[in-house]
């Protein structure tokens, strides 16, 4: 079952993540989410959980990994958490201590084309 879909826009990759996401399919998000970074030049990625119904820690490692490639390609992670439960989870890992969170994608896509902001701002 694919877990998450796809939008591009600018030099920004949109991940729609909706399902469970465990060890097996965080894997494959991964791979997909690299392979499309790659193919279309992303350098800023936006991580919507909203549509995950559950989440272990291979959604906490999948943001984190997210987070090194796209600093590593100078650009911004953004993390709509979509429900408290996946924000908890994501808070209580320290995400947004090197992330911003933001309330919707409208505003994950405000605060990249803004490129400002401390990191852990909520959006």
């Amino acid at each position: 079952m694919k877990n998450a879909t796809y939008d591009f826009t600018e030099d920004i990759l949109i991940a729609d993540l909706f399902g469970e996401i465990d060890h097996h399919s965080a894997a494959a998000v991964r791979r997909e989410i690299d392979e499309s970074m790659k193919a279309f030049h992303a350098r800023n990625l936006i991580l919507d959980y909203s549509g995950v119904s559950f989440m272990d820690s291979s959604g906490i490692g999948l943001a984190l990994g997210r987070y090194n490639t796209v600093r590593d390609a100078g650009g911004l992670l953004v993390i709509v958490p979509g429900t408290p439960y996946i924000s908890r989870i994501l808070g209580l890992a320290g995400i947004f201590r090197l992330v911003a969170k933001a309330e919707s994608r409208q505003k994950a896509l405000e605060h990249i084309f803004a490129e400002g902001g401390r990191r852990n701002e909520v959006c």
